[in-house]
């Protein structure tokens, strides 16, 4: 599972619009550690794979 964040300087005070902004392939910050934190990503780019998005100034977070 990918941990992911808000790119761009967006941030979200709900799921619904963090759900919205994923599926409309928005990029997303990989927050995970390992060899591809820090790319940029979008659910095209996830091609189906299991994501938690972190947001309301990453306090919270969303499995999608």
């Amino acid at each position: 599972m990918l941990v992911l964040s808000p790119a761009y300087g967006r941030d979200y005070k709900s799921q619904k619009a963090v759900k919205e902004d994923w599926e409309a392939n928005k990029d997303f910050i990989i927050q995970s550690i390992g060899p591809h934190m820090g790319r940029y990503i979008n659910k095209r780019d996830a091609a189906g794979e299991k994501v938690q998005i972190r947001y309301q100034n990453l306090t919270k977070a969303i499995v999608l």
